[in-house]
């Protein structure tokens, strides 16, 4: 085991050396029921002070001399070689400067993370997890989706040659369950939603040993999804974005972004935080919906974006945590803005996204129309998965057009002319 990173309780602040597997804090763990977002969520840490002595007092050149080092010295691996040997992370940053001919007076980039081996964000948790267990000597994993993780552990591991569980909704979406199935992983359907799919993952996890890659529960998956961050600093010439938008289930991806920029500032790479911008679905507002309330109050979940439709917001006190300490922004949309944003994404971009990430498009756009963006700032669309995984969901917005025959005169009469 790497003992150069620790875990923290985000809680009640316990300590835990990396000595073992490490899921939820002991302590608050114990206070945990089934309606109420789990206490006990681990931050991993490191030894910052360390590591910004060994650095250059030049910002890019301290970065780069991380990432020379693979960014071992904030990751939670040893040796490079333990990765898996598919091409994740580096997703493209496409600057767009108009929408419907309309130039902006901002920028706007968007973060294709589409582009990952299986087509989605969760790979960069998936790729961490997979690395970590080989390192360990552990070949079977486990975890509970709504698709995408399940078809990114998958296919993860199918090139680690690993054994991969995933049990899902059976209600998941056939693109998703096609991909698992594909990859060669042992899929089961569990009666219920997502969340009982994670608590069964979990017993299973107890009684059979399997290392579990669940978010929110394995504290790995936050530094997986952490390099996204590094990622945009690199992309963007080493300047920090002014705005980030994210949609937001669980609250890990949310939670990671914020420690990728958070480590950067610990090692004194860059000295402020962008605003990030929490984006959910009116049908699944669990996380934003609770943030100022003393006790949570869940709602059940109804929204067509599957990716992000969560009861209990697993990560919920860390995400609430980094949105309070940095002063983070949030909103909801609804579904019926979700499709008019995924349109307008493909028409304008080239870039096909599913309903859950169209959502940050969404937020953007509700900024946008309402002159909330300042002009010349940075702005972020953080794009998390291919709207190949759910097809059914735009059918809606498109009007698949009738054959016709093959005749010229035919083809004027169809006014595509």
């Amino acid at each position: 085991m790497n003992n150069s990173y620790y875990y923290k309780c985000v809680d009640c602040g316990k300590e835990y050396p990396a000595k073992e597997i490490k899921y939820l804090c002991e302590y608050c763990e114990k206070q945990n029921t089934k309606m109420l977002p789990p206490k006990g969520v681990l931050h991993t840490l490191y030894d910052y002070n360390k590591i910004a002595n060994k650095l250059s007092v030049n910002s890019s050149k301290s970065f780069q001399k991380i990432k020379e080092n693979h960014f071992l010295d904030i990751l939670p691996i040893n040796n490079p070689e333990n990765f898996p040997n598919l091409k994740v992370g580096n997703t493209p940053l496409y600057r767009i400067n108009s929408l419907d001919k309309k130039n902006f007076d901002f920028e706007l980039f968007l973060k294709d993370d589409s582009q990952n081996p299986t087509y989605s964000f969760k790979d960069r948790a998936s790729y961490l997890v997979s690395a970590y267990a080989k390192e360990n000597n552990i070949d079977t994993l486990v975890a509970a989706s709504t698709g995408n993780a399940g078809s990114s552990l998958a296919g993860i591991c199918a090139s680690q040659k690993q054994k991969a569980i995933i049990l899902v909704p059976e209600k998941a979406p056939i693109a998703k369950l096609t991909q698992i199935l594909m990859y060669g992983a042992k899929l089961v359907p569990v009666k219920g939603n997502y969340d009982t799919a994670f608590d069964l993952s979990v017993q299973a996890s107890k009684k059979f040993g399997w290392y579990n890659r669940n978010t929110a529960f394995n504290p790995l998956t936050i530094e997986g999804k952490k390099t996204v961050a590094f990622e945009l600093f690199e992309q963007l010439n080493y300047f920090v974005p002014d705005r980030i938008f994210i949609p937001v289930g669980d609250g890990v991806i949310i939670s990671g972004v914020y420690k990728g920029f958070e480590d950067l500032m610990k090692l004194k790479i860059i000295e402020k935080m962008p605003v990030i911008i929490a984006v959910q679905s009116s049908g699944s507002n669990n996380l934003v919906g609770n943030i100022d309330k003393e006790h949570f109050k869940m709602k059940q979940s109804a929204t067509m974006a599957d990716s992000i439709s969560v009861d209990i917001p697993r990560n919920f006190h860390m995400a609430k945590n980094y949105l309070n300490k940095y002063k983070g922004l949030y909103l909801t949309v609804d579904d019926e803005e979700i499709l008019s944003a995924s349109a307008s994404l493909s028409k304008n971009t080239g870039l096909f996204a599913e309903p859950a990430a169209a959502a940050a498009f969404a937020g953007f756009l509700h900024y946008y129309k309402n002159n909330k963006l300042d002009p010349k700032s940075k702005n972020i669309v953080l794009l998390t998965g291919s709207g190949l995984k759910d097809l059914q969901a735009v059918q809606t917005v498109i009007k698949m057009p009738v054959a016709i025959e093959p005749d010229i005169k035919n083809l004027e009469l169809s006014r595509i002319i």
